[in-house]
């Protein structure tokens, strides 16, 4: 069938490899094979339509969640039982997660909580999701089924709330963050006016919300392509205070996100938010850690970000940075330079900066030379100043920017060992 341009309806995703997949049709068949209507739904059909990678996919069904179990176990495949008040089977097949969940409709909605009675309508479905663009379903046969209209705004790259924005917030906050979030993923436009007014006017429910589902949020958000236009937004609109302690620092987060860019890399999510955060003095990022629950390692990222160290500008000497280096590892050492770059506003193009945070690519790390069994064999007795004398020798050596002639070493070893026995 020809399409004609400007085609509100959906093209067939026939013949897609996903849809197709033996694992996938394992699934629908299963649940087909019962008298039940099976549906790919959200994620998988709006990336496969914009020609993006298709991840998880999660099947929308008019089989009840007893149903699923049964015709699961009796297709050989796994199934848990992960949401049963909400009608979620998790189908395993081949150590593929296949999320099924049974058409709903609510009947109470209390933030990320509601209470649901199953349906077998698709459109009553359909009206309870978030956006138009996560409410298209595609059937076995690669049909695309576009009940609320979702297509041309996905198109256009719109997000738009499905039905009225107020109301869908009201039902669980967090929507705020992910209208932003689907905005700086999908949309290079102006936000949807009528969702931003509507995520403007009730910000102040996001402080119901747990921090472990505004950080996975906000980090995704941040690692999004159009992440810097949207934050402008939210910091115009006053909604970062709540989120990271500060009003953002746009300008910086332009800065670091253009010196990424012109390095060749992905955007880191973390370091994006150490510069959200910015570098005024008493900046929060030793708080951030805190606020949005971060990990250990995460935490620990922040805090090192928290203390700028001469090491990262080119200005200062390559032995600086070799000591920084062999102190803290290569992560930390790349995070520390690609944030003072951003925040000294020099050139993405600056030779000198692009040297410093390539050093990790020309100077191996080395491992110190002397080890406890070297001062043994030198009729050392076990003791403590066995590790006063290493950790002296290592103090020295970094000093010294890392010398490797043997009998250089040999010397100051031998130095430091009388001066203990003294």
């Amino acid at each position: 069938m020809t399409r004609e341009v400007g085609d509100p309806r959906p093209p067939s995703l026939a013949g897609a490899p996903w849809l197709g997949h033996a694992n996938t049709r394992a699934v629908l068949s299963a649940l087909e094979s019962g008298g039940f209507q099976a549906r790919i739904v959200g994620g998988a059909v709006r990336n496969a339509l914009l020609g993006r990678a298709v991840k998880d996919i999660d099947i929308a069904t008019t089989a009840l969640p007893e149903d699923v179990l049964r015709l699961a176990k009796a297709a050989g495949l796994g199934a848990i039982p992960t949401g049963l008040a909400h009608g979620t089977v998790t189908v395993v097949v081949h150590h593929q997660p296949f999320e099924v969940t049974t058409l709903r409709r609510d009947v109470e909605t209390f933030g990320r909580h509601a209470r649901v009675t199953f349906t077998t309508d698709w459109v009553e479905d359909a009206q309870r999701r978030d956006f138009t663009l996560n409410a298209l379903y595609c059937d076995a046969a690669g049909t695309v089924h576009d009940p609320l209209g979702g297509y041309p705004d996905l198109v256009a790259r719109r997000v738009r709330f499905i039905g009225e924005a107020r109301d869908r917030i009201r039902e669980d906050f967090l929507r705020i963050l992910r209208f932003f979030r689907f905005t700086a993923e999908y949309s290079p436009g102006p936000l949807d006016a009528d969702g931003l007014d509507a995520s403007v006017e009730l910000a102040s429910g996001m402080a119901q919300l747990s921090a472990e589902r505004v950080r996975a949020e906000l980090l995704r958000l941040l690692r999004a392509p159009h992440a810097v236009e949207t934050v402008a937004v939210m910091a115009k609109a006053r909604l970062l205070d709540g989120l990271i302690g500060s009003p953002g620092d746009i300008g910086l987060l332009t800065r670091l996100v253009a010196v990424e860019a012109a390095l060749g890399r992905d955007g880191d999510p973390l370091l994006r938010l150490a510069a959200l955060a910015g570098q005024q003095p008493g900046r929060p990022l030793m708080t951030l850690a805190a606020r949005l629950r971060l990990s250990n390692a995460e935490g620990e990222r922040l805090a090192r970000l928290a203390l700028p160290d001469p090491a990262f500008d080119p200005v200062n000497g390559e032995p600086e940075a070799r000591a920084f280096l062999y102190r803290f590892g290569i992560e930390a050492f790349r995070d520390g330079v690609l944030l003072a770059w951003a925040s000294s506003e020099a050139a993405t193009d600056s030779a000198p900066w692009r040297d410093r945070f390539t050093l990790p690519e020309r100077w191996k790390i080395p491992t110190l030379p002397v080890r406890g069994s070297d001062l043994l064999d030198r009729g050392l007795a076990e003791g403590p100043a066995i590790g006063r004398i290493v950790r002296a020798f290592e103090d020295w050596w970094i000093s010294e920017d890392f010398p490797t002639d043997e009998l250089r070493l040999a010397h100051a070893l031998s130095d430091l060992v009388k001066s203990n026995r003294t």
